[in-house]
């Protein structure tokens, strides 16, 4: 399945963004229930991302408030950075586009967003009692946080793909 670009065609895009995390979230629900916890922790993250790339599109215009410029595609085509940035959904822009998003809606993505990058840093590091490197002492803590991720997930995947 290739994804097409919101500059394209934002409502396909964001069609395509939504299977993209009904999938996912599919196999981190399976991985979960199979005790693979980084794994999961993968998926749900990549679910979330794609979720959440799917309901910027709507807000292209406030986002690009906060993230000015311009990027040239590989097929030469010049698209704003926010555009941009919607399209990819860098790891790095999560949080602030959530936090964009938050203030709209006011629909608590924010604190979805951070439990998803805590997420994706346990698929990395793993369990740390330390608290350096994940911000998870154990695996109680990772089920809580994909439990409740996937959950926040599958109620906006309801009546979608």
């Amino acid at each position: 399945m290739e994804v097409t670009k919101p500059w394209i065609d934002d409502n396909k895009y964001k069609k395509d963004r939504l299977l993209e995390a009904k999938y996912e979230a599919e196999l981190a629900k399976k991985f979960l229930e199979d005790g693979l916890y980084r794994n999961a922790a993968g998926k749900a993250f990549q679910a979330w991302k794609a979720l959440l790339a799917s309901l910027s599109v709507d807000y292209i215009q406030e986002i690009s408030k906060y993230f000015k410029g311009k990027r040239r595609m590989r097929d030469g085509r010049t698209v704003s950075y926010a555009e941009w940035i919607v399209a990819i959904m860098p790891t790095s822009k999560m949080a602030s586009v959530a936090q964009i998003l938050d203030k709209i809606l006011d629909n608590d993505i924010e604190a979805y967003t951070d439990i998803a990058i805590k997420l994706h840093e346990f698929q990395y590091n793993g369990l740390d009692k330390s608290g350096e490197v994940s911000s998870y002492p154990s695996l109680d803590f990772v089920k809580m946080d994909l439990e409740k991720l996937l959950k926040e997930i599958e109620k906006y995947l309801v009546g979608n793909p």
